[in-house]
């Protein structure tokens, strides 16, 4: 069986794109799309989806709140963030509320397949263009394991 993905992306446009690069992928099949965070916790109840790529900003529930959820019901459900914005909060907010990964909009769509692929392989993914925001946080002392596992992606 292959790899189960929810997308949840208020923009209906990314989300056709995305379900149609990502069904061209023979071990992925796209269960369910949500337009919000509401919706997101409410279809990975319903389809159990293995991996959900989550827009971080979007109505309703925004994307961090909805991991939050999500994770807590489903802790094998694997969340990749997949956001326009690099800065500290939304990286480390996204952390903490529990993604396996984190990468940008602008990246390549062989990219976000292989995000999809390692987190559903139970590891944790960065893109590059965040991975010094991680860094920075990593340097400090006392860090809760959501984020030391990424510490050690980095080091």
């Amino acid at each position: 069986m292959g790899i189960k993905i929810l997308l949840a992306d208020d923009h209906k446009v990314m989300r056709d794109g995305l379900r149609s690069l990502i069904e061209k992928q023979p071990e992925m099949e796209v269960v369910a799309e949500a337009e919000n965070g509401r919706s997101a916790v409410r279809l990975t109840r319903k389809f159990r989806p293995d991996v959900i790529v989550m827009d971080i900003h979007m109505p309703e529930v925004n994307g961090i709140e909805a991991t939050r959820r999500i994770v807590e019901e489903f802790p094998g459900t694997k969340v990749v963030a997949f956001s326009m914005h690099s800065d500290r909060q939304f990286v480390m907010g996204a952390i903490k509320a529990g993604v396996s990964g984190y990468l940008l909009k602008d990246c390549a769509f062989e990219e976000l397949a292989h995000a999809i692929r390692t987190v559903a392989g139970s590891r944790k993914y960065l893109n590059s263009k965040v991975k010094d925001t991680v860094a920075e946080e990593c340097r400090k002392t006392d860090l809760p394991e959501r984020i030391n596992s990424f510490c050690r992606l980095i080091e």
